[in-house]
């Protein structure tokens, strides 16, 4: 396991059963608080992270908004939001730490592909979003002429597919980040994935937990991280944090907020 380092969990859902959630597929996921987060990622050297509403979650920001006030660290939100949002709620979202969109072309429960362009440009042109993807890679190349005009998009657990890592890398090439997440769900090898990605665009991969792996067949585990390591090599502090940090729009880090744990405030 990969320790002394600073991580900045790119993906993760927070579950708290105060809030609302939505049956999808006829499934709810299990209790996630952010105290079982935060005992979870005790010992990763976690300082900061990526909240992703999930299709459970649906249009909801109640829990999103109540986990970023209450976790330590630079932590931000990706939401989904129904297409007619107003341009001032969207503004009023980035005030309370939300930096992106989410789109979940795999399981639902967010705004739909066709309303995808439009409303990735707006929430990027009001409050500088970046759109993403939760969306098997064999899926992209459909829609290649969509994507390749939008100003900032990320794709989850590398893609999902090897079948269609050719598309994910293609996809790269024109400016888009890809989570390395989900390790357990994705059906490739996912050091051969990351070191293709990072082949393209050394900036472009980030790691994130996946917690608590919803419907994951293989959960994630601490040693998934020594896969990044191994993939990654003398580009693995980029992987952990620099290249999320920059695409999440984090402000300069100072060393007391670097050095800041979830699991010691």
């Amino acid at each position: 396991m990969t320790t002394g380092r600073r991580v900045f969990d790119a993906h993760l859902h927070i579950v708290d059963p105060r809030f609302p959630l939505v049956p999808n597929d006829g499934y709810l996921p299990p209790e996630f608080t952010v105290a079982d987060y935060r005992r979870r990622v005790h010992d990763l050297g976690v300082c900061g992270g990526a909240v992703v509403s999930g299709s459970f979650q649906a249009f909801d920001q109640a829990c999103l908004i109540e986990a970023l006030r209450s976790l330590p660290g630079d932590f931000v939100g990706v939401t989904q939001i129904p297409a007619d949002t107003p341009d001032r709620r969207i503004t009023e979202l980035d005030g309370l730490g939300i930096r992106a969109v989410r789109f979940n072309v795999r399981r639902g429960g967010s705004a739909s592909i066709d309303d995808l362009a439009a409303l990735a440009r707006r929430v990027h042109d009001l409050a500088g979003w970046h759109a993403e993807l939760y969306i098997d890679s064999r899926d992209l190349d459909a829609l290649a002429p969509t994507l390749a005009g939008l100003p900032a998009v990320s794709v989850d657990h590398l893609g999902l597919s090897a079948a269609g890592l050719p598309a994910l890398l293609r996809l790269v090439e024109s400016g888009a980040r890809v989570k390395a997440t989900g390790f357990g769900r994705a059906d490739l090898d996912p050091v051969t994935a990351m070191r293709a990605v990072l082949d393209v665009d050394p900036h472009a991969l980030m790691f994130g937990t996946d917690l608590p792996s919803t419907r994951a067949p293989r959960p994630f585990r601490d040693d998934d991280l020594d896969l990044v390591a191994e993939a990654a090599g003398e580009q693995l502090a980029d992987v952990l944090w620099h290249n999320a940090a920059r695409f999440y729009r984090l402000p300069d880090q100072s060393p007391a907020s670097a050095a800041r744990n979830p699991s010691e405030a």
